[in-house]
C-alpha cells in the first residue's frame, strides 16, 4: 500500500520512467490502467484524474501523441464502464443485503445515494470523482438502467472526463509552477470535488434516520 501511494502522489515520475521503459507499449499500460479504475471495483484507487493530466503534458513534450492517447483512453474508460454496469446487472440488487469481500460497501452505498439523487447524471459527474467513477456504472447495472440511455451518459462522461483532463494538461501540465506543486494541486482538486458529495450523502443518510417531526 505505501508503494501504491508513493505511485499516486509521483505520478509523473513513474510516466516518466514507464515511458523509456516500455516505448509504444506505453498506451496498452495506459488503456490498462484507464480499463482496471472505471470496469473493476475492487480498483478504485487507480490513479486517474492526475493520470490523465500527467499523460497530456507527456503529450505536449512529444513523448506521446496527445490525439492517440485521448482516443485511447476515451475507448479504455468507454469499455470499462461497460463491463462495471454488466457486472452490476449480472450480481443486480443483492449487492445491498450480501457481503461480498470484494466489495467497498462505504463507498457502495454512498454512490448508490448519488445516484438516487442525479440519475442518469451520475454516470457522467462521478467521472470527475474518484471512487465514485469506479461505483456508479456498477450501481446504474445494480438498478438495471435502460443500456441505450446507460450508454448515452457513459460515452458523453469519457469523452468529457479524457478530452478535459488531456487538454488542460497538454496546455498547463509544463507550465513551471504547476509542474512544481503538482501533487499538491492533484490532492487539493480531489479533496474539493470529493468532500462536498461525501457531506451530501452523510446528510441525506441523516436525514433518513431522523424521526419525522
Amino acid at each position: 500500500m505505501p508503494d501504491l501511494l508513493h505511485m499516486i502522489l509521483h505520478i509523473d515520475q513513474f510516466l516518466g520512467a514507464w515511458v523509456a521503459q516500455y516505448g509504444e507499449w506505453i498506451y496498452l499500460v495506459l488503456f490498462l490502467i484507464v480499463f482496471g479504475e472505471t470496469g473493476l471495483v475492487v480498483l478504485p484507487f487507480l490513479p486517474g484524474d492526475s493520470l490523465l493530466f500527467i499523460a497530456g503534458a507527456f503529450g505536449a513534450s512529444g513523448m506521446l501523441d496527445p490525439v492517440l492517447l485521448a482516443g485511447l483512453l476515451v475507448l479504455a474508460a468507454v469499455l470499462g464502464n461497460t463491463v462495471n454496469y454488466g457486472v452490476g446487472r449480472y450480481l443486480g440488487p443483492r449487492v445491498f443485503t450480501s457481503n461480498y469481500r470484494f466489495l467497498d460497501r462505504s463507498a457502495l452505498i454512498k454512490t448508490h445515494i448519488f445516484y438516487e439523487k442525479h440519475g442518469g447524471k451520475t454516470i457522467v459527474l462521478s467521472r470527475f470523482l474518484p471512487i465514485f467513477r469506479t461505483f456508479a456504472p456498477f450501481v446504474a447495472g445494480v438498478g438495471s438502467m435502460n443500456f441505450l440511455r446507460f450508454q448515452l451518459f457513459n460515452i458523453s462522461g469519457a469523452i468529457l472526463w479524457v478530452g478535459s483532463l488531456v487538454t488542460l494538461g497538454y496546455f498547463f501540465g509544463n507550465v513551471p509552477i504547476i509542474k512544481e506543486h503538482l501533487n499538491t494541486i492533484v490532492l487539493v482538486g480531489v479533496g474539493a470535488a470529493a468532500v462536498p458529495v461525501v457531506f451530501g450523502a452523510l446528510w441525506k443518510i441523516f436525514k433518513k434516520k431522523s424521526p419525522a417531526s
